[in-house]
């Protein structure tokens, strides 16, 4: 099991810390933050995939094509934690190094669209006071952390729950009792 996590975990955190890095890259300097989001839960839905793979290798390799739902479920969490904190990893040296100004360019395009859109001065204010807090909040690295995690495990553990609700399986099907009692003779 440790093999299965290990190697999808990587890749799957590989994946998404590559496309993370790229979306950030490219849709920030655009200004298109909104388009970024989309291809970064795109991205991490495609890496999450590696879920899959690993659940199903894990029960028709090394479980004898059985596997319970909660057994199913550790093995997807842990690739699930695995990638994502390659993802965290990622994101804390390519918001430090490369991207120290990612949140002011953020905040300043959310107040932009805020005042196109006609918002009261009531509304600007309290966005305002928001985004404040929220930027002295971002200078915490454990916060950066955090909110790191927050915006990449929901998504890799809903795979894990429907991962492992479709591939669980408590007994081996027919053929595969044939193939595992023909290959013992």
């Amino acid at each position: 099991m440790k093999k299965i996590v290990l190697v999808c975990g990587v890749i799957a955190g590989l994946i998404v810390s590559a496309m993370g890095v790229i979306s950030t890259a490219v849709f920030c300097a655009s200004g298109d933050f909104e388009g970024g989001m989309v291809f970064g839960y795109a991205s991490m839905i495609l890496a999450f995939s590696l879920v899959f793979v690993g659940i199903k290798n894990f029960r028709d390799k090394y479980n004898n094509g059985m596997v319970s739902f909660g057994k199913a479920f550790k093995v997807g969490l842990l690739i699930t934690l695995v990638a994502s904190t390659l993802y965290v990893v990622t994101w804390l040296i390519n918001f430090h190094f490369f991207m120290p100004d990612f949140y002011d360019k953020y905040f300043i395009r959310e107040l932009d669209q805020l005042k196109a859109s006609g918002a009261s001065a009531a509304t600007l204010a309290e966005k305002t006071a928001e985004i404040t807090k929220m930027r002295e909040w971002a200078k915490n690295e454990f916060f950066v952390i955090i909110m790191t995690y927050v915006e990449i495990l929901p998504v890799g553990l809903i795979v894990t729950l429907i991962a492992a609700l479709i591939l669980k399986r408590k007994t081996v099907k027919p053929q595969t009792a044939t193939a595992i009692t023909g290959a013992a003779i």
